[in-house]
């Protein structure tokens, strides 16, 4: 597996594996926004030259937001959404943040898991944030310093 950046070849791959996994997906708009755009990012897992995942990211001053992560349905418990999390980790601390935000659907109970497993903490919910199906937001972070920190411990 290479992880590597997301770029704007990589959009119509992106989609189709969006359109699996998601009830509500992104549009080619959304993605081309995530790579192209100021303080935008993202980066994909590759397998024998086949996209199984990709995350992006914003960074905002000291803040980033991970805005989208996703791992095709076959590769899933095979680490990829943990070396695509770590990947961006490295990113958003070298681009000073401090702290990383997501939102998760309540229902996701594995990626609450993983997320959990990561050293995310729930920190609120948003009522109604998603549309189809309607569904509340549990809004999640991590402090990136403390977090990095107690690891090397």
């Amino acid at each position: 597996m290479k992880i590597r950046e997301f770029t704007l070849d990589d959009i119509p791959k992106v989609l189709r594996l969006e359109r699996v996994i998601f009830p509500d997906p992104w549009s080619a708009a959304a993605f081309k926004e995530q790579v192209a755009g100021e303080g935008w990012g993202g980066i994909v897992a590759e397998s024998d030259d086949e996209i199984i995942g990709y995350a992006c990211y914003y960074i905002v001053a000291n803040e980033s937001h991970l805005t989208n992560m996703a791992v095709d349905p076959k590769y899933r418990r095979k680490s990829v959404a943990k070396r695509l999390l770590d990947n961006i980790l490295q990113v958003v601390t070298e681009g000073g943040c401090e702290y990383i935000f997501l939102e998760v659907r309540p229902s996701n109970s594995g990626a609450i898991a993983f997320y959990e497993k990561c050293r995310f903490e729930v920190l609120y919910r948003r009522p109604n944030y998603y549309r189809q199906p309607v569904e509340d937001a549990l809004v999640m972070g991590r402090h990136i310093a403390k977090a990095e920190q107690n690891q090397q411990l």
